[in-house]
């Protein structure tokens, strides 16, 4: 059988080849009407919350456990429940990794004055002003104002813990209105960062969402793909292997839903009819070279030039590559690049950094009397590499 013309192919996926019923249902947007194996972290959020009903200034709440553990689709239900059952509360959301909305207390303040209908313009104002017109807004709603604030710690790393100072002591200053705060975090590490007051008014109340054990994930994984799939289009085996692999990864549901969406999209993709174990071989493959893809293009320019600088080596054949090599490179980048030049210990934690991601692997080795110094080599294939260097050129930090 010949290729598909464009126009085959196209009309073989709007009519649906019968793999996919409802594809968004393995997705992090989709939101369940139940969410198992989190009944008790729900119920703890609900009570936590709740008195916010009675007008009442309830206390700031942490929540806290691994990637894909349910922490913020089981806050964002609780919470918008308390909102369509009182118009007297009013729920704050935002993601602290959106890009060029909170990088600056600035823009983050701005952009929940927006959300409460308040129009501030992007710059040109006084932080000290907007904060002032924050403050104005909320106590102008009188209602219970309860702030999520997702992936907190990323917020702090970006721009300190003097907002969450100010936010967590508004309330001295409000007369009509009470905010209370949550919290969502992935590293609990962070807390130990920041300010002493900040780290005891923030956890008032903590709730600790553990990883899904393969069972669970078997459960959750059964649920979606039931409305996910058509039926029989999932072979014996293939739930209980995505369960496991999520279940070594920290048992992150979200791992899980990718592994077995990917699966079905290799499936549609090669006209195959049914889902098997080997389809979940080839998804957890494309997904980790898709994940240290985004990891890369996600470095700081600091970080890809020292990355930059290991390739270099790497491909001018030098073999026991140490910190000083890539110190050497990393100058001349630098250098030509105008970037400011970090100190050799820096440059070592960097590497360190590339070697959790998985992207190069480090060696300590001794150098007796001289000390220690690491041993570097990249862990890149070549078609990894290929899309690195594209990334690299992008930021005009490859090597000439």
């Amino acid at each position: 059988m010949g290729q598909l013309s464009l126009k085959e192919m196209f009309s073989t996926y709007k009519e649906g080849n019968g793999i996919f019923k409802n594809k968004d249902i393995l997705t992090s947007r989709y939101i369940p009407q139940t969410i198992a194996h989190r009944e008790d972290q729900i119920n703890q959020i609900a009570k936590t919350l709740a008195p916010s009903l009675r007008g009442e200034k309830v206390s700031n709440l942490f929540v806290f456990g691994t990637v894909g553990t349910g922490k913020t689709v089981s806050t964002n239900t609780v919470v918008k429940e308390l909102e369509k059952t009182s118009k007297k509360i009013k729920i704050l959301y935002m993601n602290c990794k959106m890009k060029n909305v909170s990088d600056t207390e600035y823009r983050l303040l701005a952009e929940l004055s927006r959300m409460m209908g308040e129009d501030i313009p992007y710059t040109g104002l006084p932080t000290d002003r907007v904060y002032q017109i924050f403050f104005e807004k909320i106590d102008s709603l009188g209602n219970s104002v309860i702030l999520v604030l997702d992936e907190i710690d990323a917020l702090v790393k970006k721009i300190g813990d003097g907002l969450l100072y100010n936010l967590t002591r508004i309330n001295e200053n409000l007369k009509k209105s009470k905010l209370s705060i949550v919290g969502i975090s992935n590293d609990i590490s962070f807390t130990e960062t920041i300010d002493p007051r900040v780290k005891s008014s923030l956890s008032e109340e903590e709730i600790v969402f553990p990883p899904y054990n393969a069972t669970q994930l078997k459960d959750i994984l059964t649920q979606r793909a039931g409305m996910a799939f058509s039926d029989g289009i999932i072979e014996p085996g293939v739930i209980q292997k995505c369960a496991a692999l999520a279940a070594q990864e920290h048992g992150d549901a979200r791992r899980a839903l990718d592994l077995l969406r990917m699966a079905g999209e290799i499936v549609e993709r090669a006209g195959e009819k049914n889902i098997k174990t080997e389809h979940i071989d080839k998804a957890e493959e494309k997904l980790d070279f898709d994940r240290l893809i985004e990891v890369v293009r996600s470095q700081p320019k600091q970080s890809l030039a020292v990355l930059s600088s290991v390739i270099r080596l790497t491909e001018d054949g030098h073999k026991n590559i140490q910190t000083g090599d890539v110190f050497y490179v990393y100058e001349k980048i630098c250098s030509s690049r105008g970037l400011k030049l970090l100190t050799q210990r820096r440059v070592s934690d960097l590497i360190a950094e590339l070697d959790m991601m998985g992207v190069i692997n480090t060696r300590v080795i001794s150098k007796g009397r001289y000390g220690r110094t690491r041993e570097i080599r990249m862990l890149l294939g070549e078609n990894l590499l290929s899309k690195v260097k594209k990334i690299l050129t992008e930021n005009d930090l490859l090597p000439n």
